[in-house]
C-alpha cells in the first residue's frame, strides 16, 4: 500500500459511490414517477369533487334562472379555472341553449363525463333536481391537466432535489468512511526501513481486521527471518574471528624468521588479505548488531565531543596522507542515539573521506544547529561519487568501481543503518562552492523530537 489511489475503475470507493448513487437515483426516479402520477390522479379527483359540489349546490337553489340574460351571467363561476355553469333542460319543456359555448346535448345523463363541444374537451357533471332542471357543471380538460400537472410538479420537486443531494452526501460518506484506510497507507509510507512493528486496527473498520491481521502476521514472519538471517551473519563472523587471528599471528611469526624476497612479498600480501578481512568480519558484527538494536535505549549524545574523540584515533591517517583535518564552527548540539553508534556513524564517515582524499588534501566537518533539526556536513576534496551511484553505495558490499581503495563496502551501509536507527537522514551532495570533491550530510532530528 503505497496511499496512492489506482485506477478508477479498481476503486473500491469509486464502484461502491456509483453504485449507491445509482440505485439512489433509480429509486428518486421510480419514486418520482409514482409520485407524478398519483398527484396527478389526486389532483383530478379533486377536481371532479369540486365539479360535484358545485352541481350539488346550484341543483339545491330554489329559484333557477330561465331568462337567457339570467343564465349568462351565471354561466361563469370561475373564469380562471375555466369552469362554467350550465342549464340544459327545464320542467316541461327543453331551456334555450346560451349563446357562449360550450354547448351540451339535453340527451347527456346524469354523472361524470367527458365530453367534447366544438374543438375543446370538457369534464361535465350533470344534476337533474326534484323540479327537473338539469344543472351542467363542466370544467376545460385542457385546463384540468395544467393544474394537474403543476400540482404533481410540486410533489415531484423535493424528490427530484434530493436525490442529487443524496448522492453527495453518499460521496462525501463513502470518502470518510476510506479515510482510516488512507491513514493506514500513509503510516506504512512514512515507516522507517527498520520498523517492523506491528499495524494498529484500532481506529479502523472491523471488516477490515482480518486482512490488518494477517499482514502483521507476515510482518511477523519477517521480522523473524531477518533476525535469524542477522543472527547468522554475526554467528558466522563470530566464528570467524579466531581462526582469522590464529592465521594471522602464524603471518606475523612467520614474517620474523628469514625468507627469500618473493616468499616475503607473498607473505605481505597474504598478511594484508587477512587483515582486511579481519575489518570485514568486525564490520558484519557492527551491522548485524546496529540493525538488530532497533530505535530502544536512546540517550542525548553531545556531537561535538563524539567528533573530537573519533578524530582521536583518525588524525594519524589523515597525516600520514598530509591531509589538512579539522572542525569548522563552534556549534556544539546534542542528538539523540547512542553513544557508541554514533561514534560509529562519525567514525565511518570521517574516514572514508580521508581514504578518498588524495594527499595533501582537505576535509572540513561542521554542525549546525538548523533549528528543528542538527545538520553535519563532512566536506572533502576527493573525487567524488557519480550522482547515479550516490543511492546504491549505502548498499551492503557495494563498491564504486575504479577508486583504487581497498575496502569491504560495509562502511556506508553500516552509517546508514544506525542513522535510521536514530531517525535520522543521510544524503551524499556536491559541495556548494562547486568545487570537487564530496559533501556527507547527516540530518539528525532535534534532540526533543
Amino acid at each position: 500500500m503505497d496511499g496512492r489511489e489506482g485506477p478508477i475503475a479498481a476503486s473500491l470507493r469509486f464502484r461502491l459511490s456509483l453504485w449507491i448513487s445509482t440505485a439512489i437515483l433509480v429509486g428518486a426516479a421510480i419514486a418520482g414517477l409514482y409520485s407524478y402520477v398519483d398527484a396527478t390522479d389526486d389532483a383530478h379527483h379533486d377536481q371532479d369533487t369540486q365539479l360535484r359540489q358545485v352541481g350539488y349546490l346550484i341543483s339545491r337553489l330554489d329559484a333557477v334562472p330561465t331568462a337567457p340574460l339570467a343564465r349568462e351571467k351565471v354561466g361563469d363561476v370561475d373564469f380562471d379555472a375555466r369552469l362554467v355553469v350550465r342549464f340544459i333542460d327545464a320542467p316541461g319543456a327543453p331551456l334555450p341553449q346560451p349563446e357562449r359555448p360550450p354547448h351540451f346535448p339535453p340527451s347527456l345523463p346524469d354523472g361524470l363525463q367527458t365530453v367534447a363541444s366544438g374543438s375543446e374537451t370538457w369534464r361535465v357533471f350533470i344534476r337533474t333536481n326534484a323540479k327537473g332542471v338539469r344543472v351542467a357543471v363542466a370544467q376545460q380538460t385542457d385546463v384540468r391537466d395544467a393544474a394537474a400537472r403543476a400540482d404533481a410538479w410540486r410533489t415531484v420537486t423535493p424528490i427530484l432535489f434530493l436525490g442529487p443531494v443524496l448522492v453527495l452526501m453518499v460521496t462525501l460518506l463513502v470518502r470518510a468512511m476510506f479515510q482510516p484506510l488512507q491513514k493506514l497507507a500513509l503510516q506504512l509510507r512514512e515507516r522507517r526501513e527498520q520498523d517492523l512493528g506491528e499495524l494498529d486496527r484500532t481506529a479502523l473498520p472491523s471488516e477490515v481486521w482480518p486482512f490488518v491481521a494477517e499482514i502483521n502476521k507476515l510482518i511477523g514472519r519477517t521480522v523473524r527471518a531477518l533476525a535469524r538471517q542477522r543472527r547468522f551473519i554475526a554467528d558466522a563472523a563470530h566464528e570467524l574471528r579466531s581462526p582469522m587471528t590464529a592465521m594471522s599471528l602464524q603471518a606475523e611469526r612467520l614474517a620474523a624468521s628469514d625468507m627469500q624476497l618473493e616468499a616475503r612479498e607473498r607473505l605481505g600480501a597474504l598478511s594484508a588479505g587477512l587483515a582486511r578481512t579481519r575489518i570485514l568480519l568486525d564490520q558484519l558484527l557492527t551491522l548485524a548488531r546496529t540493525q538488530e538494536s532497533g530505535g530502544d535505549g536512546l540517550t542525548q549524545v553531545p556531537l561535538k565531543k563524539t567528533i573530537q574523540d573519533c578524530l582521536e584515533d583518525l588524525v594519524p591517517l589523515a597525516e600520514a596522507k598530509a591531509i589538512d583535518l579539522g572542525v569548522v564552527g563552534d556549534a556544539d548540539p546534542v542528538v539523540a542515539g547512542r553513544p557508541v553508534d554514533i561514534a560509529i556513524l562519525v567514525k565511518n564517515l570521517v574516514d572514508n573521506a580521508i581514504r578518498y582524499t588524495p594527499p595533501g588534501g582537505r576535509i572540513d566537518i561542521s554542525v549546525a544547529d538548523d533549528g528543528g533539526s542538527v545538520v553535519l556536513d563532512i566536506d572533502d576534496t576527493g573525487p567524488g561519487i557519480p550522482e547515479e551511484e550516490r543511492e546504491r553505495v549505502f548498499d551492503p558490499f557495494y563498491r564504486v568501481l575504479g577508486n583504487g581503495e581497498i575496502g569491504s563496502g560495509l562502511g556506508l551501509a553500516i552509517t546508514s543503518s544506525i542513522a535510521h536507527q536514530v531517525g535520522a537522514s543521510i544524503a551524499l551532495l556536491d559541495k556548494p562552492d562547486g568545487t570537487q570533491g564530496l559533501r556527507a550530510r547527516v540530518r539528525f532530528p532535534a534532540s526533543g523530537a
